[in-house]
């Protein structure tokens, strides 16, 4: 999942970021509003989370401006503020949640798992391949039942390929939904985490390497039985 905080307490910030990345998220950051916005616009983030009181462009206008562009991002306001009424304009302009400060960290989470989830196309809780299996709620990789100790850019990448369900994904791809903005694009990393990741899995291979596009994990193919016309 990727995530953009856009707060200007730069230490909550940095302590949401932090704490959004232990969970295994993607998580990017900005301290104003006009940086949050321009970043909000060039990469697709499944949930923002946005301060409404910000310099340089207010929280509001930028809720606005995303709806009205039809992405698909879920946002999650924070405000000071406690009453209902701003929690209610808040909602009106298109937040998808409204979070008052302070605010437990725990519920934060739930939260942004929530709208995560709703961010992306539905897929199942549990993908499966074979014999792998991998329990997205939990965090859970097995292969013939036996458990995977994978790390969180390792799982990133094996949940990405399975959500594409047989379809190439790119390293580009890869690049911007498992890692942060702070990652040298033109850095091996995607390719090293595959191929630890490949050996993790072990054998036989599910990730296929597709020059010049990509990785893919191919869907079994299912045999029918010969005959049975009426």
């Amino acid at each position: 999942m990727r995530v953009l905080v856009v707060e200007d307490e730069r230490n909550l910030c940095d302590a949401i970021a932090r704490g959004l990345r232990r969970k295994g998220m993607a998580v990017d950051v900005a301290y104003d509003g006009l940086t949050g916005h321009e970043m909000a616009y060039v990469t697709r983030y499944d949930v923002v989370v946005l301060d409404r009181d910000l310099p340089g462009m207010h929280g509001d206008e930028i809720c606005a401006a995303l709806v009205a562009s039809g992405a698909l991002t879920r946002v999650l306001m924070l405000t000071a503020s406690v009453t209902v009424a701003d929690r209610v304009e808040g909602l009106q302009l298109g937040a998808d949640d409204y979070l008052p400060k302070p605010f437990a960290f725990e519920e934060l989470v739930a939260r942004v798992q929530a709208l995560g989830r709703r961010a992306t196309p539905a897929a199942p809780p549990v993908l499966t391949v074979g014999d792998l299996v991998l329990d997205q709620a939990r965090r859970v990789v097995t292969r013939g039942g036996a458990p995977i100790d994978l790390t969180n850019k390792e799982f990133g990448v094996l949940e990405e390929l399975l959500k594409a369900r047989g379809g190439v994904v790119s390293s580009e791809e890869l690049l911007e939904r498992v890692w942060d903005a702070n990652t040298d694009p033109f850095t091996t990393t995607v390719r090293v985490t595959v191929m630890t990741l490949r050996k993790k899995v072990g054998d036989p291979p599910l990730i296929e390497t597709v020059v010049g596009a990509g990785y893919r994990v191919p869907e079994p193919v299912v045999v029918m039985p010969a005959g049975g016309g009426a």
